[in-house]
């Protein structure tokens, strides 16, 4: 079984509470402290096996790191250790899991060989919200809902405000749609950018 890990709770001894997205459903085991076993971290996609205990959580036992090309770039491991634990509280009480999220970040550790880390996991989002039916491609404002005809504010979720109706950073209209429908934010400066990603680590 593959997953990657989205939560670490250390418990007594040394001994982790661990929470793994899956391709269907998210896993909470326990991984018993000891010097045999391979490191594991937030963000990493492991192999392992669960073994059936007499407590309610599995065992995590056999584990294998299974790398990615990137790993030990430390900017974008720092990055996306950020946005997968926000995983953990959007996913924690969906007991059947539809695949997409487990492809989703399949996909995105493939676009990070080559991409910005920030650009590629806030590209990645918008596709996310897609699914999830929260991206307001009608931009109306939260706020007052008018239509949003020419500057533009975001707030957590991307949620779409006029910039009068808040003190949050304003951006041409022309690029939130072309980042909410065409998923590309080729046109965005890094400050832009930045700004972006700090509305998204509010919460997925």
């Amino acid at each position: 079984m593959q997953g990657y890990i989205i939560d670490i709770k250390p418990v007594k001894d040394d001994d982790l509470i661990v929470s793994i997205l899956t391709e269907n459903e998210v896993l909470t085991t326990y991984r018993f402290y000891g010097a045999r076993h391979s490191n594991i971290n937030i963000g990493y996609k492991i192999d392992f096996e669960l073994e059936t205990t007499k407590s309610n959580i599995s065992r995590l036992k056999d584990v294998i790191q299974l790398g990615f090309p990137w790993i030990l770039d430390n900017e974008k491991m720092y990055c996306w250790q950020r946005f997968i634990k926000l995983f953990h509280p959007h996913l924690k009480d969906i007991e059947e899991l539809d695949p997409f999220y487990f492809y989703l970040l399949d996909n995105l550790v493939h676009i990070m060989i080559k991409q910005n880390a920030l650009r590629a996991i806030c590209e990645s989002y918008i596709t996310l919200l897609e699914f999830e039916g929260r991206l307001h491609t009608d931009y109306e404002c939260l706020l007052c809902e008018i239509e949003i005809e020419d500057t533009i504010s975001l707030v957590r979720g991307f949620l779409p405000v006029h910039a009068k109706c808040t003190f949050s950073k304003i951006y041409d209209i022309k690029k939130i749609k072309e980042l909410f429908e065409q998923k590309s934010m080729i046109n965005f400066s890094d400050e832009e950018v930045e700004y972006l990603w700090n509305i998204l680590l509010q919460g997925l």
